[in-house]
This record gives structure tokens, sequence and C-alpha cells, in this order.
């Protein structure tokens, strides 16, 4: 009740002073006239509520989605602008393998046949290392330490013949050199439940032993000229995907 009162009050006391304001204007020179019109109008729009978020501002505000598009599309400028790929690489005239290279894939394929033998080599997106991360270590650096300021890709290499089992070996190829990590026989027979003894870690195998695997995949194509150019491949396959997958981001926040 007494904020009731209150309002009415208030109400009566505006409606009077509207009134006075009227009999003022009727009285005062044009001039003048014009000028106390448009102040008493603007009291007369300083009492219709307004809304806090007029369409006006949201408009002028950009939203998250288009600060979020805004920076994809510079990203995707800069990486179109630092793409060397060009156009498809030239493959080497000796490479022994056919490239089976699915656009939106992590990897790729290669396959040949040898002497009987189906050959098939899944090829990984590179580690690259790149600057000078590694620029204070000791100049008396091991082979493992040397190793890791080299840019690699990671290979899984498959030698199957007809009917039977195959040779499975995860390599890491480096420039001009090729690591194997592990050597392991598998049988198709084997069901996925059971778990096979493999072996014993390739580093602890006899080293006459992993020299003879080294020149049994370096006969079979597995060699660093092969990788070194899977190498290259790899880095403008990379670079290739990286864009697409900007624009797929590109047109789900436009959706």
């Amino acid at each position: 009740m007494a904020f009731n009162s209150i309002l009415r009050n208030r109400s009566s006391t505006f409606v009077r002073a509207f009134a006075s304001a009227g009999q003022l204007i009727r009285k005062t020179q044009p001039g003048h006239r014009a000028a106390l019109s448009a102040a008493v109008n603007r009291i007369d729009d300083s009492f219709i509520p307004r809304s806090h978020f007029s369409s006006v501002a949201v408009k002028s505000k950009p939203t998250s989605d288009e600060n979020l598009l805004r920076v994809i599309e510079s990203e995707i400028t800069c990486a179109q602008e630092t793409d060397e790929s060009g156009d498809a690489e030239e493959v080497p005239s000796n490479f022994p393998f056919k490239i089976i290279d699915s656009p939106g894939q992590q990897t790729i394929t290669l396959e040949r046949s040898y002497q009987g033998e189906e050959i098939k080599v899944e090829v990984h997106m590179p580690d690259l290392v790149t600057g000078d991360e590694h620029g204070n270590e000791d100049d008396d650096k091991d082979d493992e330490s040397e190793k890791a300021t080299q840019s690699s890709i990671p290979l899984s290499v498959s030698v199957a013949k007809k009917g039977g089992p195959s040779l499975e070996f995860s390599c890491v190829a480096y420039p001009d050199e090729i690591v194997i990590d592990s050597l392991s026989v598998k049988n198709p027979d084997v069901s996925d439940d059971q778990i096979p003894y493999e072996g014993p870690d390739f580093q602890d195998l006899d080293e006459s032993l992993q020299k003879t695997f080294h020149k049994y995949l370096e006969i079979r194509g597995i060699k660093p000229s092969t990788t070194n150019f899977l190498h290259e491949y790899m880095i403008n396959k990379d670079s290739r995907e990286y864009l697409v997958w900007l624009n797929k981001l590109k047109s789900f926040i436009q959706a």
C-alpha cells in the first residue's frame, strides 16, 4: 500500500510538472519555445522503458563464433601462404612401391610384390624436429640423443607369404638411416584373444642378426633412398591435410 501511495504521488507530481511546462511553452518566444519543447520531449523520453540489450548493440558486438571464424580464416590464409606442396609430388622413376594415398587419412600405404611375397608399408605422419631446441647439449652425444634432434617418420612393414605367416617390423626412418624397433611373426590362424610369443627386443638380438634383417628390408625396398622421399612426401601431405581440416572447421562454424 505504501509503495502504491508513493507511486501515485510521484505520478501526480510528474503530471503537474508536465502541465506547467506546457503552459510555459505557450507563453515563451518562438525560438526559445522550440528549445524548451525539445527539452520536455527528452524528459518524456526518459520515462519510456528501454531494453538493456538493444538489437543495435547485439549487431555491433561480434559473437564468439564470429571471433573464432576470423581466427580460423587467418590461419587458413597463413597455411596457404606457407604451403610448399604445390602440385603432386613427382615419384622417382626407381621408386619400388605403389603409393596409396587416401585424402583425409593419417597414413599412406605402400604396396609391392617381391618374389612371391606381398609387402605392405604403412607410413605415418612425420615427427618433425625444428629449431635449436637441442642446441645446448654436449657435443659428445650418443646415438640416441643425436637421433632425438632429427626428424623421422614411423613405418610399419609387413612381409607376407601367400597363405602363411608374415613378418611385422616396426621401424623409424631418420635421414639416411632406418632403425628397427621390433620384429614379430604374425600367424593368421592365431585368434585375437591369444597372446603369442613375439621374440626378444630387437636390440637384444645378436648384432650380426640385426644387420642381416636390415639387409633383408633393404633388398625389399625399405632403404634410405625410399624413406628420404617419403619424408618429404609426408611433410607435404601433412600440410594438405591441415588445410583441409581447417576448412572443415570453418564450414562447421558457418553452418
